[in-house]
């Protein structure tokens, strides 16, 4: 079935009954037999994270955005609430199986076979990456072991005893499970685990998290995936190209934007907007994730080059340079020795200024990322070592960034 085909169905199936759409896709004049998807997207007015919060606050608690009754949803899910109201977002088991679907794409990509034991280091709150994650690997045939309610140490130890060859968690957790490893005296070169897929953060495309990540657990392989709670698993790594995504087309139609003006960015840097084609029972169309990606085109189709670069809400003008947080990660985790850090963002009048803390017990690899940095931006970022068990420590997706007036 073609793009086309799939976006006829999800407005079909929208348009009757779905109260939050009725009237935005009344208003662009567009029926369940659009002529094309350039139409769709030329007509169809954007859906924001706020439109939805905003829903949700005026018919609590589960907004209007439903197209079969209410009686019908099985699954609860809801985003983190990091950039602002936590969204609870419910599906049927129809939406949730197209959902475990897309996830055996990524195994298939990440070359996870049937039988393999997979790890998750997650506390199955209320996110969805965790249950379609794990649920969809027991439906592909794996051995699924649940690191829920256990310390660190506890979920290394399990990691090893059951011999889990593939762990499922953010990049930042499993640099702490490294670390952890080597103050408990577990020596991870026992463990069998030959892949990491990690996701929740951009790190999982960067060449110097990727490498120190592999490094740390005995060369095991790592992958990136993409997704979010408001839409599903999204993105898959070529299994030819690393640090490159490739968007799940049978279930989403992609277009990237200008974050400022809206306007479409056929290639290059823009932010990503997706309208879920499989997802139907709690659709999105023309959703603006925020989140910022290099885009080109080949053979294969649409390529997200170093995957997620950022979002639109996390750039940082210091001193007229533009600066994201992977891009100051990538080369804080480019130097060795450094084992956690921490960014403070203060405003000086209107213009910010950053510094930085690096916990390390090896005093110089403060002076080597201050000149890092200075050779990566062309700015003086002051950096300050603090002792080794100073900074905290995250488990899903860390909050290094600090801002004050």
């Amino acid at each position: 079935m073609s793009q086309l085909e799939r976006l006829r169905a999800l407005l079909a199936r929208t348009i009757p009954q779905n109260r939050f759409y009725i009237p935005r896709v009344a208003a662009a004049g567009l029926t369940a037999d659009v002529a094309s998807v350039a139409e769709f997207s030329r007509r169809m007015t954007f859906t924001t994270k706020q439109d939805l919060v905003a829903d949700q606050t005026e018919h609590p608690p589960y907004g209007t955005n439903h197209s079969a009754p209410l009686a019908s949803y099985t699954r609860f899910c809801q985003t983190s609430g990091t950039t602002g109201r936590a969204l609870v977002i419910l599906d049927t088991n129809e939406s949730w199986g197209s959902l475990l679907a897309n996830w055996e794409v990524i195994y298939r990509a990440a070359a996870v076979a049937p039988g393999d034991r997979v790890y998750f280091a997650f506390s199955f709150g209320p996110f969805l990456g965790f249950w379609t994650a794990f649920e969809a690997a027991a439906g592909y045939g794996c051995l699924c072991i649940p690191g829920g309610g256990l310390s660190s140490a506890g979920r290394l130890r399990a990691i090893i005893e059951h011999r889990a060859e593939v762990l499922c968690c953010t990049p930042t957790y499993a640099l702490h499970l490294a670390e952890i490893a080597g103050h408990e005296g577990i020596h991870l070169a026992s463990a069998a685990v030959r892949k990491i897929i990690v996701a929740g953060e951009p790190g999982g495309s960067v060449p110097a998290i990727r490498e120190r990540i592999s490094a740390a657990w005995n060369g095991a392989r790592v992958i990136d995936h993409y997704g979010m709670t408001e839409v599903g698993p999204v993105a898959f790594e070529d299994s030819a190209r690393s640090g490159v995504l490739r968007i799940i087309d049978d279930s989403y139609f992609a277009e990237i934007i200008d974050p400022a003006t809206g306007a479409p960015v056929p290639e290059g840097a823009g932010e990503l907007v997706l309208t879920t084609l499989g997802r139907t029972a709690s659709p999105l169309l023309r959703y603006r994730t925020g989140d910022l990606v290099k885009a080109t085109r080949d053979a294969h189709g649409l390529a997200l080059e170093g995957g997620i670069i950022g979002r639109t809400d996390d750039m940082i003008v210091v001193r007229g340079v533009n600066l994201y947080p992977a891009a100051v990660e990538g080369v804080v985790r480019s130097i060795d020795g450094i084992l956690e850090y921490r960014v403070h963002v203060t405003r000086r009048g209107e213009m910010p200024e950053l510094r930085v803390e690096v916990e390390t017990g090896e005093p110089a690899a403060a002076v080597v990322l201050e000149r890092a940095l200075n050779a990566a931006f062309a700015l003086r970022i002051p950096v300050t070592g603090v002792p080794p068990g100073t900074l905290p420590r995250f488990e899903m997706k860390a909050r290094r960034w600090l801002f004050s007036d």
